[in-house]
């Protein structure tokens, strides 16, 4: 058994992907990260970055203690060398795949997430404008990117479908929020259509943590106040005292 310390955003429904896809046992912990259960002590001790997801597996190979590991790439790695499935070991398609699953974590997941952070900005933050367009035209180039890799070859990494795939796919599911046309994008439409018609895909996108759904606007004003502290504009925490 497997335990995700979960919130379903595009970097959470990552490793759900996957998870469905071995067709292994799981569990969800739900890490609310709009009300701050990532800043606990006890999420602290499995993910020292206080982001979620975050894995532990209570049964590794070759026995001993429970491990821990967090960053979603780290994690898909981990349970795709596990499992046997998804991340061939062969020097050539090992690093195939690896490199695409950096080029998420360094690239598409950051660059996108930034482009929806300014262009929720409201007008009391300042002129966004740069930022709005250098973001977008950054998850624009992506997307180009993708769909060049993509022209001759119907995965990421080759002929097989990987975590390189699965990595990638959650941060292009709202292509309509980020502006982006698919059909200026052929190569990258054919192979999003073929991973979005996938069973286990669907339902490691459709996981939900079962808490009840929340509407900040409804919050009273200091618990928004509260949450507004907490997200945005943090900086380092203080080490703990020796």
């Amino acid at each position: 058994m497997y335990d995700l310390h979960y919130w379903p955003t595009p970097n959470g429904k990552k490793v759900t992907i996957l998870l469905e896809e071995l067709g292994v046992p799981y569990r969800i912990v739900p890490v609310h990260i709009g009300r701050g259960d990532q800043f606990t002590d006890g999420f602290l001790k499995i993910s020292p970055n206080n982001r979620m997801p975050a894995l532990v597996d209570d049964a590794p190979a070759g026995g001993g203690e429970p491990i821990s590991i967090f960053e979603s790439g780290a994690i898909m790695m981990y349970l795709a060398e596990k499992e046997g499935r998804f991340w061939p070991q062969d020097t050539r398609g090992k690093y195939e795949v690896t490199q695409w699953v950096m080029w998420q974590m360094a690239n598409q997941g950051p660059k996108t997430g930034e482009r929806g952070h300014f262009g929720r900005l409201g007008p009391e933050h300042g002129d966004q404008s740069y930022a709005q367009r250098r973001f977008a035209d950054e998850t624009h180039r992506l997307y180009g990117v993708m769909n060049n890799r993509l022209y001759d070859r119907p995965y990421l990494a080759g002929d097989e479908y990987t975590i390189a795939d699965m990595i990638s796919y959650p941060w292009t599911a709202s292509w309509q929020l980020q502006g982006i046309d698919l059909d200026e994008f052929k190569y990258f439409k054919r192979w999003f259509e073929a991973l979005s018609a996938r069973p286990a895909l669907q339902k490691g996108m459709a996981v939900t943590t079962g808490l009840p759904a929340e509407d900040p606007a409804t919050l009273p004003p200091e618990e928004q106040e509260r949450r507004r502290k907490l997200l945005y504009n943090q900086r380092a925490r203080p080490a703990p005292v020796a």
